[in-house]
């Protein structure tokens, strides 16, 4: 390809070509990829000309971002480092102090390998028993010896099926020759007349809320194995099911609240009524629409001792304004909780009172993305910051208290945190790395948080990172990646509650496919005492209900 001629032009001078383009009737197609062509023009170009976008970082926007672990890290800035740049210092008894966590015995990396047997809890289970052979019956093999009972040999058998199958159940029809009466068969033992029954809604809302599964794609393929759905049905079917789970959502809200821990964060959303043509429309007939534009998916995640509540907010509100009406439910004797985050002032935006903590892991991010100009200095700090991380993987590979997990921490991370903190203000101090650049940036952010980033030295249970945040919150990116958007608050506020419910589930361990059919069978029970319904205890009230 030829290489152009580069062109400057104004936005006022592209907007007059698509001017031009439009009275010289183009056709609509083309006039739009005219336009997308112009927009992307304009905004690469502002993008390179922005100071604060570097080349690696435009690189990341257009075809995203490598993960960041220390693997990809040296390869990136295996050209440009020095030797020994990853070295310990040598006065670093940190190092030498560290806990060994691989696997001598060379087991296999979690996530390889077979599924057990015991793997598949939501199968059902078959006893088969030997034709010819019962307990205390000679041997058929050498007729001497008796055989016993001995561990079962267990095999997996799988098989598809449709995600919403349907039986078609014709009633025989007897009509009087003289009355006209009609007497038709009843249905069978247990099949009530709905249509859809609690399975359904289960189903659709796992399928669209847990897996982001688009109501239109669910049509579609239910339509081809001609089984139809339309997506307007499954909507009203899983709305229509929501009594039972939004009683439960309301509880988990109630529940998070009195946490010890809770991590908050977002990520963009969009709904279509708070959105452009709707929007204006709206404000143009006197309804009252959020100040802010903004639209967002705000994480909660609360840790109450072995469990994690699990809740998403979606609207106009940010991290800090939902997790403050979570922590309105908070009792008044407790004390206050520790909130794990990012700097960003819209996660503490909010009337309530936490113990601040910052996410390490947004610290050494900043490292990261400019280690390639910066090889040395940047492999000091991430190198020291994964010795942290071996010795928290250590204090849970011991099941140690949150007590125990500090004192481990105050020795052992306590000293290395110290040596990197007053050698990041050398750095500065002595003008050995400019404050504007890249690598002072990072060190300056690092340092003005440094009393949120090293609360796990001072506060028992205080996390390193928002990870558990930012990997709930993955769920509901998986969701606006396929499902692209919500029409409605009302449809918001539904996906909401499944998802919350949802990823609760998951994170303790129960079915939710089983959870959602046992909110919508017991809907009037689960109205009047939601605390007995929750994800890790329904099942106990299950078995007192029968």
């Amino acid at each position: 390809m030829k290489q152009p001629k580069f062109v400057d032009a104004t936005q006022a001078e592209l907007d007059a070509l698509l001017a031009l383009a439009k009275a010289a009737s183009f056709p609509q197609s083309q006039y739009e990829l005219l336009e997308g062509v112009l927009g992307t023009f304009v905004y690469v170009m502002q993008a390179l000309q922005n100071a604060k976008t570097s080349l690696k970082r435009f690189r990341h926007m257009l075809f995203g971002k490598r993960t960041e672990s220390r693997a990809n890290v040296n390869k990136e800035i295996e050209p440009n480092q020095g030797d020994g740049a990853t070295e310990s210092a040598p006065d670093d008894p940190v190092a030498s102090q560290e806990p060994v966590l691989a696997d001598a015995n060379g087991k296999k990396r979690k996530g390889h390998g077979r599924n057990g047997a015991a793997a598949y809890q939501g199968a059902s289970v078959v006893e088969c028993i030997h034709p010819d052979l019962q307990p205390g019956d000679p041997c058929p093999e050498c007729l001497t010896g008796k055989v016993y009972l001995s561990e079962p040999r267990t095999i997996v058998k799988m098989s598809g099926q449709l995600p919403l199958g349907a039986t078609v159940y014709k009633l025989k029809r007897w009509r009087c020759r003289l009355c006209e009466a009609i007497f038709t068969a009843p249905m069978p033992d247990g099949i009530d007349g709905r249509k859809y029954d609690d399975s359904c809604a289960s189903m659709i809302a796992l399928l669209r809320y847990g897996s982001g599964m688009p109501f239109h794609r669910l049509e579609g393929l239910q339509a081809c194995l001609h089984v139809p759905l339309p997506d307007a049905t499954q909507w009203d079917i899983v709305d229509q099911a929501a009594t039972g789970p939004r009683h439960v959502f309301g509880e988990l809200i109630r529940q998070a609240g009195q946490a010890e821990v809770l991590h908050n964060d977002d990520t963009p959303a969009r709904i279509l009524a708070l959105m452009g043509v709707r929007r204006a429309k709206a404000e143009a007939a006197g309804v009252e629409m959020p100040k802010t534009k903004a639209i967002n998916t705000s994480g909660i995640v609360a840790l109450l001792g072995e469990q994690k509540v699990m809740l998403f907010f979606t609207g106009a509100a940010h991290a800090g304004t939902n997790l403050a009406q979570v922590l309105a439910h908070r009792a008044e004797e407790l004390a206050a909780p520790i909130q794990m985050c990012d700097a960003l002032s819209a996660n503490v935006k909010g009337d309530f009172e936490t113990i601040l903590s910052h996410c390490i892991a947004h610290g050494r991010r900043k490292f990261v993305e400019v280690a390639e100009h910066f090889p040395a200095p940047c492999l000091r700090v991430i190198e020291g910051l994964a010795k942290v991380y071996v010795h928290d993987a250590y204090c849970k590979e011991q099941k140690m208290s949150p007590e125990q997990r500090l004192v481990y921490h105050q020795d052992n991370s306590g000293p290395l945190m110290l040596r990197l903190k007053i050698w990041m203000l050398e750095q500065l101090e002595r003008r050995l790395v400019e404050p504007n650049c890249g690598l002072g940036q990072a060190l300056r952010y690092m340092l003005k948080h440094w009393q949120q980033l090293t609360l796990f030295l001072r506060k028992a249970g205080a996390p390193l990172d928002n990870n558990v945040a930012e990997r709930a919150l993955k769920k509901a990116i998986i969701h606006r990646k396929n499902s692209l958007f919500y029409r409605s608050l009302h449809g918001a506020e539904v996906g909401d509650i499944y998802m919350s419910l949802i990823y609760t589930c998951q994170s303790c361990g129960a079915n939710p496919f089983d959870y959602l059919q046992a909110l919508q069978k017991h809907v009037d029970k689960v109205k009047a005492n939601a605390p007995h319904w929750l994800p890790w205890n329904y099942r106990a009230t299950l078995a007192n209900t029968c």
